[in-house]
């Protein structure tokens, strides 16, 4: 379970509540976090009941529902609605997830809707993802090679070679598993965190790629990598069902590989 934090210097508000129309007969409870920085007050949860017979099925649906139809005011992210643009990820019930792929009927009683946990806020469901796309960037995402491309065909890999990045091309950056891992809370500004971890590893991996020693002295540091404790957070909330916890785990034995010689 992630815990959600609060911006600095404020207190969680009551707030307001919207009933559902007089003739619904399926309605269901949300309460979702407001913050608005540029207003001044502190953060509040808002209260809605949605006529269920009136929504799609995802909570996403819902939020998209409240926007349109109760408070154009509400902010979030959204984009592929399929699960594979990571865009609408957030705290759904003391759990982080992307809110596209979690059905309603999945949850019973109130659904809470909350911003990833231990990320500034830029508004209501909106995290600042700035600090964690610079730790991406900062593992050199891309294929890195000395010898000259083929000139007439790309560069191949054997199916064995490219079974290895199962598992880990198809991360989305959602920061679901970062934003639930506790030593990314203590020490996200040097820990680099089990999503960009995990795509470290993608490019150790990768056959085509060159540049593994220069990419493993980059991680040998005592916060980059090692402040990982294998607490699993990271792969028990991945709404992708992706292991970053086992790619940790692998990048540590090349590096002892590579001391053993």
């Amino acid at each position: 379970m992630a815990e959600f934090t609060l911006p600095k210097n404020s207190v969680l508000t009551k707030g307001r509540e919207f009933p559902a129309p007089d003739d619904a007969t399926h309605t269901r409870r949300f309460e979702v976090y407001r913050w608005d920085p540029e207003a001044g007050e502190n953060p509040r949860v808002d209260v809605f009941h949605l006529d269920m017979d009136d929504c799609g099925p995802m909570v996403l649906d819902a939020i998209i529902k409240i926007k349109n139809e109760i408070d154009s005011g509400l902010t979030f992210r959204r984009s592929c609605r399929e699960g594979v643009c990571g865009s609408c990820a957030m705290n759904i019930n003391g759990r982080n997830s992307l809110a596209c792929t979690k059905a309603i009927e999945g949850y019973t009683g109130t659904i809470k809707i909350f911003p990833l946990p231990h990320m500034q806020v830029v508004k209501d469901l909106v995290p600042d993802m700035t600090h964690f796309y610079a730790q991406y960037a900062s593992i050199k995402p891309w294929l890195e090679a000395q010898t000259p491309a083929p000139a007439d065909s790309e560069r191949l890999q054997s199916h064995a070679d490219r079974a290895k990045l199962d598992g880990l091309y198809d991360c989305v950056l959602c920061a679901c598993c970062s934003t639930s891992c506790p030593s990314y809370w203590w020490n996200g500004d040097r820990y680099l965190g089990p999503a960009v971890l995990l795509q470290a590893y993608r490019w150790l991996v990768d056959s085509r790629d060159e540049n593994t020693g220069e990419r493993l002295d980059d991680l040998e540091d005592p916060f980059k990598l090692y402040r990982c404790h294998t607490i699993m957070n990271c792969t028990d909330t991945c709404p992708k069902d992706l292991n970053p916890a086992k790619a940790i785990a692998e990048i540590k034995k090349l590096l002892l590989q590579r001391q053993q010689g």
